[in-house]
């Protein structure tokens, strides 16, 4: 956070203040005074999408035969879901609003608060800054289990394949009986406690586990986030954010292999447009002044064609108009505590 102290008014009007080009502008103080940028409003969308990944197991066409087990899957497949999505509301500087609060002379020393990009965040007091969305936690699970390790000897001399099956299919209705019986008290060596009898049916489900898995395969998940952008200068109407298959999952917005996930940003117009005569007026006196921005709220929709993901209303600082306040408010009599909003610009909080 920037902590500038100005020792004279801070005084410009709109028309004499707004930069078009700023690039050599640096954020805070300079010669003229205090520069700083109002924000405009920007989205992100984080997309947590799942990823299931089959692999089918050695002996599955036997599965039917053996372990008799319908419709097992015999080729790897790749399953993709979108599991949450977020939208996340931020501020970028607008290059098309910079201004410099230039010095005057016999007034209080105002207190003015940046953020480290140079928007203007408070003056006189502490700004109350948006915590940003921290990010999805991916994950992975299943696993590969070593099939081999649990083989007896005769399944390991087995002379093909279907044989092979024939053994494993056998060792694992072995292990499902051993089960039955520790669960009825009737195995020939019964475990003396409830710890021991817990450890044993654990090993025999690993083992079950294990050998299972020639014939139905395994599945490992990972979920993985995709992020996107968006930085409207207007309203968008169904514009492609990106496209999801589920074979393929999350994909460019020009790759036909996916169905399109689009973004819709309508402009409310919740704030009216400004008067051309009072705007006029400003010119003439020039009305000197802090510029804020006033922002419009507008209505964001992401949604697919079968499916609507997000739903909501925003507040745009670049849909709004700039306002002026009064430099009245920062004079020798008055030290005017000013926090505006981090991600639009706007008032949050003023007291004199």
């Amino acid at each position: 956070m920037k902590k500038l102290l100005i020792s004279a008014l801070l005084c410009c009007t709109i028309p004499a203040a707004a930069q078009t080009e700023i690039t050599e502008y640096l954020p805070g103080m300079n010669a003229e005074g205090v520069t700083y940028f109002l924000p405009r409003t920007a989205l992100k969308v984080d997309v947590l999408a799942e990823v299931k990944r089959y692999t089918p197991g050695e002996y599955a066409k036997y599965a039917d035969r053996y372990l008799r087990t319908k419709d097992v899957v015999q080729e790897p497949t790749e399953t993709w879901t979108i599991k949450e999505v977020h939208m996340d509301v931020f501020a970028k500087p607008d290059t098309s609003k910079v201004f410099t609060l230039k010095l005057k002379d016999k007034t209080i020393a105002p207190m003015v608060k940046l953020s480290d990009s140079g928007i203007l965040l408070a003056i006189n007091t502490e700004p109350q800054t948006t915590t940003p969305f921290a990010g999805y936690t991916t994950s992975k699970s299943g696993v590969k289990l070593n099939s081999r390790q649990f083989m007896t000897e005769e399944i390991l001399s087995a002379g093909s394949n279907a044989k092979t099956a024939q053994l494993c299919a056998q060792e694992i209705y072995s292990i499902r009986e051993s089960k039955n019986l520790l669960n009825r008290g009737q195995a020939d060596f019964m475990p003396t406690d409830g710890k021991q009898m817990e450890i044993m049916i654990k090993n025999l489900d690993e083992q079950e586990a294990a050998l299972s898995q020639l014939f139905l395969g395994y599945t490992l998940s990972e979920t993985k986030t995709f992020t996107f952008y968006i930085d409207p200068t207007g309203d968008i109407e169904k514009q492609i954010l990106f496209r999801f298959s589920q074979r393929m999952g999350v994909v460019d917005a020009d790759d036909l292999g996916g169905a399109p996930v689009y973004v819709s940003i309508k402009d409310q117009h919740t704030v009216p447009a400004p008067d051309p005569a009072l705007t006029a007026k400003k010119k003439a006196v020039k009305l000197e002044g802090i510029q804020y921005n006033l922002p419009s709220k507008a209505k964001v929709q992401l949604f697919t064609n079968d499916q609507q993901l997000i739903n909501a209303e925003v507040s745009f600082g670049q849909f709004g108009n700039v306002e002026t306040l009064s430099s009245v408010l920062f004079n020798k009599k008055t030290e005017t505590k000013v926090i505006f909003y981090d991600q639009t610009g706007g008032i949050k909080t003023i007291d004199e």
